[in-house]
This record gives C-alpha cells, structure tokens and sequence, in this order.
C-alpha cells in the first residue's frame, strides 16, 4: 500500500519539532524513506512542502536541510499568533456550530480539573485541542491552517513554561468560550488577545544562547511505524 506524502510529511515534521533533526542537518531522500519505511516519492513530495511551510530549506551542494531560523524570524511568529488568535476567535463567535461548542466546553471543563488538580502534561495537551478547535470554529480554512502552521514553529522554537496559575489561565479559556457561545465577537477577541500575551510571555527561545538546546540527530535512528499515519 502507498504511503500517503501527507503522512510522511506530518512524520517529518513531528521530528524536526521535537528535535530529532538539528537544525542545519541534512535530510536525504534515502536516509528517510528508510526510516519511515516508504519509497523516496513521498519523501520528496513531503520535503517540498516542508520547504514550503518553512522547516526545510534546499542548499546548493547538500540538498534538503533543516532550516535555521533566526532569533527574529522566531519572534515574528509569536507577534502573528498574537494577532491572529484573536481574529480566529472573533470569527467563531460568529461562525461556531453546536459541535464546536460541545468540545470546547468539554475541553475547558477538562482543563480547569486538571488545573486544580496541577496535572501540568495533560494541561499541555488539552491547550493544544482547545486552540485548534478554536480555530477551526473561526470557520476559515485559511486561517486555521495559518494558525496550524504557527504551532508547529513556534512548538520547535521555544520551550514553554508552565503557566504560573494554570487555574486562572483555564479560566481564561472559558471566558473565550463563554463569549464566542454568546456570538460576542469583540469580547471574544479582547479574552484571546489578553491569554495570547500572557503565554507569549512564557516562551524561551531553544536555539538561543544559554538556552535549551537540542540534541544531536544522530545517523541511525530507529524506523518509525507509519501504520497510524495513513489517513
């Protein structure tokens, strides 16, 4: 069965975030379709779009490579995010369905459990879903896709703290939620632009000076089992 290049991609891509790949490396085509177990079409079909997203780069002399953002480039897409989650917000007090309004709701009340609990790797989680399904509520497939292609940078450029009140922070979520049910956009918009810049500010560069670093890629890693990612 072919693999699906949109798999392999998201696979790529889960690495290079979690920095099995160091930035700078080289990707080739034949050291990849060998750990994801597929041919090299897919690969090169995925590192195109990779390319194109941002996360890879092709270099006279070497081929494919992970890219090497800038210190700037990283704090440019905290600056969109922070402008952007808000408007995806907005368009969902106005554009939600009833479905959305469910998981949110489920998610916040998931999440201010865990809070009073101090559950900090399940709160990680459940920001992520809470995020993505704000933004597909927005009812824009461009902007959650702009919004998509954010987290995963900003995910493999910074290392983020735990909110120092994960309580109040999930209380946050739910006033987003409490404004978008109610199709107040305005207020809706000026929630997310308060909790953006809140969690902006615990965000640390991981390639910057004293700062966490990732390790090596070594040139023998394990094959990844594609199995769950065909679909």
């Amino acid at each position: 069965m072919r693999i699906p290049a949109h798999s392999v991609c998201t696979a790529i891509r889960d690495d290079i975030v979690a920095g099995v790949y160091e930035r700078g490396s080289r990707l080739t085509e034949e050291l990849l379709a060998r750990r994801y177990g597929v041919s090299r079409v897919p690969v090169r079909e995925a590192l195109r779009t990779l390319e194109a997203e941002g996360f890879v780069v092709t270099r006279r002399h070497a081929g494919a490579c992970v890219a090497e953002p800038t210190e700037q480039e990283a704090a440019d897409l905290l600056e969109m995010r922070m402008l952007l989650e808000p408007l995806g917000a907005a368009r969902a007090a106005q554009r939600r369905t009833e479905a959305h309004l469910k998981v949110l709701r489920g998610l916040v009340r998931l999440g201010q459990e865990r809070a009073r609990r101090g559950n900090s790797e399940d709160l990680r989680s459940l920001g992520g879903w809470f995020h993505e399904t704000l933004a597909q509520a927005s009812g824009s497939h461009a902007l959650t896709s702009m919004l998509t292609q954010l987290r995963h940078k900003i995910a493999w450029m910074y290392a983020v703290e735990a909110p120092a009140n994960p309580v109040e922070s999930w209380a946050e979520h739910g006033g987003i939620v409490d404004a978008v049910a109610r199709g107040d956009g305005e207020r809706a918009r000026a929630i997310t632009a308060l909790h953006t810049e809140r969690t902006t500010a615990a965000h640390r560069l991981r390639f910057s000076g004293g700062q966490e670093r990732i390790d090596r890629v070594r040139t023998s890693q394990p094959p990844v089992n594609m199995t769950s990612l065909r679909h």
